[in-house]
């Protein structure tokens, strides 16, 4: 996109945080606005602009291109390249730093500019490091609740662009590093990130009170398990569950695994409206026995045996029991005819 559509872009921006600013009754609704509106995906049209490797033009990263690419992908990217179109805009959102959704325009804006350019003042950086950290928990939190990808790119970036490389990461304070490495922990298996769980858990930075925390795999499966307890959309939680075995070798302490155990277990038990579902308890029951192959049988039995004390459970478990079976049966007998046909069909050697 040539720096004449961005400069555009940007005036605009500017334009509607100025009368957010100007109208204190409209503010909330006014920056919700422009959220969805640098939230929005790119067109065709412009997307063909966007990927031209011309000169005046402003393209992002080609890792970007290949999945959504919204219009704070390429304001970023915009913003980092040529600082001072954007210091009018950061300085109106730091007027509303209180307001809702000004600290994901921020995020979402600036991810790449905080990183770009040098600022001298810790007090400043530290406000802006947990601006970026706090915008950036409630954009990943809407792509969960909404089931959406959208700021994979966010994800991306701050992972591999900043957490996994120390002379980025060193620019932010401490605090603020451990507050980024305990949100990327909460989100690796949503954004589909396992792949780089070994080199994110050998960027840990140092966390105050190390011996009772744990080490790095502790910390991330802390993590990850107080975000199990939050997920309510079934899809999401049915990623994160088949995606967790991942942790499968990974040594941690007592305490952490018996945590883990226990949340995985509190997903096995089906019920009413606010219980996990059937496929939930399936994909437990699976990351469960994967992760925790010791007293695999016994937990089964004990969970069988208080179903049984509830009468109105008894039709939906013998009706699993004999779909169970029967499809048992029909694996066996299938696997059977197989292993006949093929032998009748092997040509007899001379």
């Amino acid at each position: 996109m040539t720096s004449s559509c961005l400069n555009a872009l940007s005036q605009a921006i500017h334009k509607k945080l100025h009368r957010a600013v100007a109208n204190p009754s409209q503010r909330c609704n006014l920056l919700q606005e422009l959220f969805a509106d640098v939230a929005l995906e790119v067109d065709d049209r412009a997307k063909d602009v966007i990927v031209k490797k011309e000169e005046d033009v402003i393209s992002p990263a080609e890792d970007l291109i290949e999945g959504p690419l919204c219009f704070y992908d390429v304001l970023a990217e915009y913003f980092a390249r040529v600082p001072e179109t954007g210091k009018r805009i950061l300085e109106m959102i730091v007027q509303m730093w209180t307001q809702s959704f000004a600290s994901n325009i921020f995020a979402l804006l600036f991810h790449k500019w905080l990183f770009e350019v040098q600022l001298d003042n810790p007090e400043v950086l530290l406000r802006y490091s947990a601006a970026l950290v706090q915008g950036a928990t409630n954009v990943f939190w809407i792509d969960i609740q909404t089931h959406t990808r959208r700021f994979q790119s966010l994800f991306c970036y701050l992972l591999q662009d900043v957490t996994l490389v120390p002379n980025r990461l060193n620019k932010i304070p401490v605090q603020a590093q451990r507050d980024m490495y305990l949100l990327l922990s909460r989100f690796m298996l949503f954004y589909n990130a396992a792949n780089k769980i070994d080199s994110f858990l050998k960027h840990c930075p140092t966390f105050p009170n190390a011996f009772l925390n744990g080490g790095p795999a502790d910390i991330f499966v802390t993590e990850l398990t107080d975000q199990l307890q939050k997920l309510k959309v079934e899809p999401v939680l049915l990623h994160y569950l088949s995606e967790i075995k991942v942790l499968q070798g990974m040594e941690l302490k007592m305490t952490t695994s018996t945590r883990l155990k226990t949340c995985l277990y509190s997903f096995t038990s089906p019920g009413g409206l606010m219980y996990p579902t059937r496929a939930v308890c399936h994909t437990a029951w699976e990351a469960l026995d994967l992760l925790f192959p010791v007293g695999r049988y016994p937990r089964h039995l004990i969970s069988l045996f208080f179903r049984l004390l509830y009468p109105w459970y008894w039709p939906s478990t013998c009706w699993n029991l004999l779909d169970f079976c029967i499809k048992a049966i029909l694996h066996s007998l299938l696997r059977v005819l197989l292993s006949f046909w093929a032998k009748i069909a092997k040509p007899k050697s001379s």
